[in-house]
């Protein structure tokens, strides 16, 4: 089946954007590729930690030649001494997005960063910040740390401190401002996700089972300390990484990052790097699951075929 079969094969058409999501070592990477060549597209990347130039063994980021000669946008777009922001990350994917399909291709966009497949799909409209207000939390964090801090989210909003991992500090500042800011707990703040997708995005999952992707994940990561991620690690710190930058906490770089510190040895470092990457599938599979507009693939099998089955 050929491009021709899905959507008109014309240089002025508009075509309609494919998402790919799924949890992490799903394939997704894979099936992008294999789309965008079936049905003349280029890919927009929606994995927050791609975005950083340099961080590429650690993120499984496919290399120049792994991408066929398939534009990619959404890559490299960060130094690891930037934030990065979903309302950035937002303005300028919906701006790639737009480009491609003016230019008569098909849109693919692929990646399991939860807010960031939304905040592209969906017409989100961010909540409000006061930088008097984030600098009052970011204190109160610094006098009384992230466990506590965290703590005190859990008892104004249970539901959000269920969400937040307790070891990431900005995401429970940045539930404490929206929800002093607006007086709503802070999921009546994310986006709603039984809308229309924008552009009429057809979305595909790729539906795992633990025995299946667990032993991908591991793999995956003993491949990522065998090829080279403490020298990509070391690197980076030349670069300006550090350990409690948006980058710096990225799975696995966080673990390296501990391990050159001392505090971890290299074996404790790639096992808390895999039960971590664990722990994130099991948030990415909570989080799609709930998502009624997503077509599923079993992820198992060959699922190009599956795939442009759900699309004809």
């Amino acid at each position: 089946m050929g491009s021709s079969a899905l959507q008109p094969n014309t240089t002025s058409a508009r075509r309609t954007p494919i998402a790919v999501v799924g949890p992490t070592a799903s394939g997704k990477s894979a099936l992008g590729l294999a789309l965008a060549h079936e049905l003349d597209g280029e890919v927009v990347n929606v994995d927050s930690m791609q975005l950083y130039r340099g961080m590429d063994i650690g993120t499984a980021k496919l290399s120049v030649a792994e991408r066929e000669g398939i534009p990619h946008h959404q890559l490299d777009v960060l130094e690891v001494t930037e934030t990065a922001s979903v309302a950035r990350y937002q303005e300028e994917a919906v701006a790639d997005v737009e480009d491609i399909m003016n230019r008569g291709k098909t849109p693919i966009l692929v990646g399991g960063s939860m807010l960031y497949v939304q905040s592209l799909i969906d017409d989100w409209r961010f909540p409000p910040t006061d930088p008097q207000v984030r600098a009052r939390w970011e204190q109160r964090l610094a006098e009384i740390g992230i466990d506590r801090l965290h703590a005190e989210l859990g008892e104004r909003d249970p539901a959000a401190a269920a969400k937040i991992e307790d070891k990431d500090p900005r995401r429970t500042v940045r539930a404490l401002e929206v929800i002093e800011l607006t007086g709503q707990p802070f999921q009546a703040s994310q986006p709603p996700i039984n809308g229309p997708a924008r552009w009429g995005t057809r979305i595909l999952g790729l539906r795992t089972v633990a025995d299946w992707l667990n032993p991908r994940i591991e793999l995956r990561t003993r491949l990522m300390f065998e090829q080279g991620l403490v020298a990509e690690v070391e690197e980076l710190i030349g670069r300006g990484l550090t350990a409690d930058s948006t980058a710096g906490r990225a799975i696995g770089y966080a673990q390296v990052l501990a391990m050159m510190a001392g505090e971890l040895t290299e074996t404790e470092a790639l096992e808390r790097t895999i039960s971590g990457t664990r722990r994130y599938v099991r948030r990415q599979r909570s989080w799609f699951n709930r998502d009624p507009r997503i077509h599923w693939l079993d992820a198992s099998r060959e699922t190009r075929t599956q795939a442009l089955a759900h699309l004809d």
